[in-house]
This record gives structure tokens, sequence and C-alpha cells, in this order.
């Protein structure tokens, strides 16, 4: 097939230099402003551009290419992953086949943005990733052509999310490549158009990954993991200094006990350290980092047991 490649990311960038491997004909790329977690440029995509010969857009604003696609003879189809705007349907209609883009949510429920954090924020069992037909003007909406999940556990951490992501993303479009080479009309599953059927995720920024020691423990670990690498880090203070919590576990108590939320209970012998959280629990906080200095471990930092996270003053 012939295809255009519209959006941002390594793993779009690398799922075009997959799907030519395997015969596919790349026609045009179309690239916007990297964020700053992308290891990918929109240089990088102009190379790419390069490498192919093929015409080369670096805009903002889908409908400034539209000039450009409509020139590009017999392209069936676009793969987008990760563009900066809502693409309209008069974009869509250049393709035979439309777009199809990538999502890393469980379509049709997890629509939005970081719809993989709110999943393991949300204690979901399951990661969806999809391949879906775009609708002009709405977001993940359209026809679903293939779909995988990630199982999670107490354990995953959004990074784990992201790497599987990226292994699977091109090979997601290869499968629904094949699909509708096979036959166009092909669909896994339609949309619900309810709106009630969608649960609409919105960005998160660094700030949101500060740490309430009042909350359950699984919810603070929940939001350690939602917030680990490419992201910023789940955050707290420690004597006015502010501290990344990279890994931590849940702990249990050896007998009742009174303390304040944040507490520094104990040192363990593996290096971590364990601290009171919301309704009398305890988080094994194990990865921690300064700002601008190394991951250590724990017990590096806490010197003594009368120190307490989340306190900004000392």
């Amino acid at each position: 097939m012939k295809i255009a490649l519209i959006g941002r990311t390594e793993t779009l960038f690398r799922t075009a230099q997959i799907l030519v491997e395997q015969g596919h004909e790349l026609t045009a790329v179309i690239t916007a402003k990297a964020a700053p977690e992308y290891t990918k440029s929109s240089e990088d995509f102009k190379l790419l551009s390069q490498e192919f010969s093929v015409p080369f857009m670096h805009t903002a604003k889908i409908i400034d290419a539209v000039a450009m696609l409509q020139s590009i003879p017999s392209v069936d189809i676009g793969i987008s992953m990760n563009y900066t705007g809502v693409i309209p349907q008069e974009v869509i209609d250049i393709f035979p086949l439309g777009i199809l883009n990538a999502h890393g949510g469980d379509l049709p429920r997890y629509r939005g943005n970081a719809c993989q954090a709110w999943a393991i924020l949300n204690d979901e069992k399951k990661v969806g990733l999809c391949i879906h037909k775009m609708v002009g003007g709405e977001l993940d909406s359209g026809d679903i052509i293939v779909r995988d999940y990630y199982s999670l556990t107490q354990e995953s951490t959004i990074t784990e999310v992201h790497e599987w992501m990226s292994t699977r993303i091109p090979d997601l479009f290869m499968d629904a490549l094949d699909l509708l080479e096979s036959d166009p009309f092909y669909i896994l599953e339609k949309q619900s158009v309810n709106p009630k059927d969608a649960l609409r995720c919105y960005p998160r920024k660094p700030e949101d990954g500060a740490i309430n020691w009042h909350k359950d423990a699984l919810e603070i670990i929940r939001l350690i993991n939602a917030s680990a690498k490419p992201y910023a880090g789940a955050f707290t203070y420690l004597k006015g200094e502010k501290i990344r919590i990279w890994k931590a576990r849940l702990g249990e108590l050896p007998c009742p006990s009174c303390f304040i939320p944040g507490q520094i209970l104990w040192k363990n012998d593996d290096g971590s350290v364990a601290v009171g959280t919301g309704n009398s629990g305890v988080l094994f906080i194990d990865v921690v980092q300064k700002e601008y200095s190394p991951l250590v471990s724990a017990t590096e930092m806490v010197l003594s047991l009368r120190d307490r996270f989340g306190e900004k003053n000392v």
C-alpha cells in the first residue's frame, strides 16, 4: 500500500521504517514540534522523508498539508500517531481507506490524553492498544481495526506500558494494513456513538505527581507507577528539598502504630525505607532522587527516623 505518515514519536518513525521493509511505500511525511520526552525530533522526520525522496511538511495545522497530499498520486491510506491536533474530515477524505490512528487506550472506553496513566491510576486490570479509523473533528472515534491488551498488576509502571506499546504498535499497524488490503471494509468493532460509553481522559501535568501521604498506600503506589519515566515522576519534599520517588511497594506494619502520614517509620536492610500513609498503611520506598542528582536508594537519603516526607519547610 501507499502510505502517508502523519504525526510524531520514535514509535511512528520506526513504524514507517518497518512498513517500508515489509513492502509498503512511503509517499509523504507530516510532523510537528516534538514533545520534551520524545526521542525523535521533527528534523529526524525530515531526514526520513529525504531518505525515501518524498514530500515533507512541518506544521501544527494539518490543513496546511492538503495541497501537498492531493498532489500525491494513488496514495491509499494515512498512518497517524500523536499528531498535535484533531484531523478534519477534509484531510481524511483524501485517502481512499482513510487514516489509521494508534491509540494507547481501551476504546471505546478510554479516549483522550494520558490514557495509560489514567488506567493505572484507576486500578484497571489491563491497558488497551487500538488501531482505529479516524473520524474528522472527533477524538479517538472511528471503527476499531485491531486491538491488543497489556495486563496490569500492582507493580506495573507507565514505563513498562510504553515499552510494550512501542514494540506492538508497528506490528498492529502492519496487521491493520494487511486486513484492509484483503478487505477494504474490514472492521473488528464499530465504536459506540453514545458519549456515555466513553471515558474522556484529560492531560496530566508534572505537578499532578505530588504525593499526598494521607492517601491510601495503594493509591500512592499507583501515582508513583503512573508518573514514572518518561514522565517527570511522583514527588514529595524532605527537609524542604524536592524528592522524586521512582519505585515503591506495599509494606506492612509489624504492630499497631500512631504516626502522621509521611513519617519515616524504619529502614530496611535492602536499602528501602518504610513510610506511613493514610489508613495506617505502609509503603516501602526503594529508589529516590533529588533535583538534578543521580538516583539513590532511599536509605542513602533518609538519615533520621525523625524525618517526615511532605514537609516543604525546614
